[in-house]
Order: structure tokens, then sequence, then C-alpha cells
């Protein structure tokens, strides 16, 4: 069986790039984007519609008196919501029985669950988020610290609701993962040959 690292993180913590590294130190895939690319390849769904529903929970469906009573909300797509994450859900698959992979978010941690995967939760103080959102760039220079503490804590919740929606678990739930790792104040490099050592 495949060696299999999943990572869920909360917006800033640097899940992303320590996943990166650690793919990098064990000499293995890394998955992160590349779902989405793949996910277009193969739909020819416009990148920012993928990626405006990635993190987005599907609306339940509604009953016929409340949609008489409230109306339809016109971004109401369910089904088209439903078929992405189907869809990302096998991409998903298909790359952790190709080879040994760190996979970044989407829910894989759950899609994976029979495979075993080891799953990682990378979280971090408010103040470190907002430090790596600065340094990273991005679109959040131009925000002061408390619209740039606003992003991030909506952010988060988005990333919460669509894992529960999904999963019915939650997110960040240190009994979801097997290991969470509080990226504050430290140094990536520091910590990789820990996280080498309890995946070994």
């Amino acid at each position: 069986m495949n060696k299999i690292i999943t990572i869920g993180r909360e917006f800033g913590s640097g899940g992303r790039e320590l996943g990166r590294r650690l793919a990098e130190k064990l000499n293995i895939a890394y998955y992160d984007r590349e779902i989405v690319e793949i996910l277009i390849q193969r739909t020819e769904l416009a990148e920012s519609y993928v990626l405006q529903i990635e993190e987005s929970r599907p609306l339940p469906l509604l009953g016929i008196t409340t949609a008489r009573t409230f109306g339809i909300p016109n971004n109401y797509q369910p089904e088209n919501r439903l078929s992405v994450y189907k869809q990302e859900s096998e991409i998903i698959r298909e790359m952790a029985e190709k080879s040994d992979c760190v996979i970044v978010g989407r829910c894989a941690d759950y899609i994976l669950r029979d495979l075993n995967p080891l799953r990682l939760f990378i979280y971090a103080d408010m103040d470190s988020k907002m430090i790596r959102c600065q340094e990273k760039g991005d679109d959040v220079t131009a925000l002061t610290a408390k619209k740039l503490q606003q992003k991030i804590t909506s952010i988060d919740k988005q990333r919460a609701r669509y894992y529960q929606f999904y999963t019915d678990q939650i997110w960040g739930d240190k009994i979801n993962y097997d290991l969470c790792i509080n990226t504050t104040k430290r140094k990536f490099e520091d910590m990789i040959p820990a996280i080498e050592q309890f995946i070994i």
C-alpha cells in the first residue's frame, strides 16, 4: 500500500508549504493545485468557477415549501457543486493509488479513509497567520490588519463548512487527525525532520 499523507490546514498556517517541503524531503509526489488542473482538463470547467465552489458548502436540497416561500437563490446549483466534489474525489483516489504522495486539502483525509492515510492538520495563532500572509503577498498586501484578519477568519469558516458538509465531521477536530501541528513562531525547516521521524 502506498504511503499517503493528507494535510488539512488553516489559512495562513503554512500547511501548503509544509506539505511541499515534506514531499521533497520524502521524495514523493505532491498534489494541491494539480488536482484542480486535472479537473479543468477533464471537464472544461473554468478555473475561477472550480476555485469558487471548492471551499463553499452547497446548500441543502430545498423543500418545495421553502422554495415557494423564499425563492431559490440565483447561485443555487447543488448538482454542479456535488459533481465537482465527486470528480475531485476520483482524481484524488487515482493519485493516491498511483504512488506515495502528499495531498493538500479537499477532504482528502476523508475521501481516502479506507486507505489509512496519515492525516495531518496544520494550524497557528492569528498573529502568525497574518505575518505569513503578508510575507507571501498575493492580494493581501493592500489590506489593513483588521481586513486581513477578517479574510483569514472568513476563509477558515468556509473551509470548515465545506469539510463538515461533505464529511459530516468537524474540521480541525483532533479526533479526525493523526497529528496536529502548531506552526506558530516555528520554522518549517525545523519541523520537517520531526515530522519525518513521526512518519517513519
